[in-house]
């Protein structure tokens, strides 16, 4: 990492000049990751950037991402390095498709995942994370319909533990999608005394080989906390290096290095440097949409 060291100094110099806070999803390059003050799942650094004092929040991720710190931070000015990282996923879903599904079943409560974008939100009834999303949907009164948007695998694993029927919509993550049974029994057999640990976007028959399903926060909780020393991480690749700075006494191995999400990726320490000099591109939300978008997060905040 010494190449970026200098660009690193002068982000962190600028930063602290400008009232900055620079937030890191935990599939970030690893130098990015380095420079940010916060690392860790979209929502946890969204909350960040509400109970931050900052003026600016530089939002290293994807659009959805920036999006929710608006949500959460309207006062706040919200800027991602690089317009052009989008989630797959979240695109799946379009407005005026769950318009079309919320009127075939008018009776459902929808529950959103919260890689997703605002408009979504706006029309959901309540959102959840990977960590949350079960007991968000046990919150539920039985015997009412659920609308599961936009993770098909999420929604599966979510309705194989509640033992809940879910609607699901049938997006899904291309990077954990790539993540096959081949490639846990390569991982398995290369290096068998690590457990294997897969995040809940990955297919169902791939979380069921696993010794822990978990979201990127728990992964880092799991693995500190489990007696093993070694782990074959099924997520994004940049997990592994947020593992290994946390977690340095332990050895993590990827399930497959296919498992890259180049959106993620197109973030580069040039381009923090030059968001916070431009303070461009700013990320906003219409009014109407955010307050409508808050209202779900927020039921989700309530819940727990």
């Amino acid at each position: 990492m010494m190449e970026y060291s200098g660009i690193q100094q002068e982000v962190r110099a600028l930063a602290h000049r400008k009232n900055a806070v620079i937030l890191a999803h935990n599939y970030q390059r690893g130098e990015v990751q380095e420079v940010a003050d916060y690392v860790g799942d979209s929502l946890g650094l969204s909350k960040k950037a509400a109970q931050s004092d900052a003026d600016i929040i530089i939002f290293c991720g994807v659009d959805f991402m920036a999006e929710t710190a608006h949500i959460l931070a309207p006062e706040r000015k919200v800027i991602l390095p690089e317009i052009r990282a989008s989630c797959p996923m979240a695109g799946m879903v379009d407005p005026d498709g769950l318009r079309g599904l919320k009127g075939r079943f008018p009776a459902a409560s929808v529950v959103t995942y919260v890689n997703s974008s605002a408009e979504v939100k706006a029309l959901s009834d309540i959102c959840c994370t990977s960590a949350n999303a079960p007991k968000i949907v046990a919150s539920i009164p039985e015997g009412k319909e659920i609308i599961f948007t936009p993770d098909r695998n999420l929604g599966a694993w979510v309705s194989e533990l509640t033992g809940r029927k879910l609607i699901l919509w049938e997006g899904f993550c291309p990077t954990h999608d790539l993540i096959q049974l081949e490639d846990i029994a390569a991982a398995r057999e290369a290096h068998p005394a690590a457990k294997i640990v897969v995040h809940p976007e990955c297919r169902p028959e791939v979380t069921a080989q696993a010794d822990a399903v978990e979201s990127t926060s728990g992964m880092i909780r799991f693995c500190r906390e489990d007696e093993a020393s070694e782990y074959i991480i099924g997520t994004e690749s940049g997990m592994i290096y947020r593992l290994a700075m946390d977690i340095p006494e332990k050895s993590f191995y990827p399930a497959t290095p296919a498992a890259v999400c180049p959106n993620m990726k197109l973030t580069t320490l040039p381009k923090v440097l030059r968001a916070l000099e431009d303070e461009q591109p700013v990320i906003t939300v219409p009014e109407d949409i955010r307050e409508k978008a808050f209202a779900a997060v927020q039921r989700m905040v309530e819940i727990g």
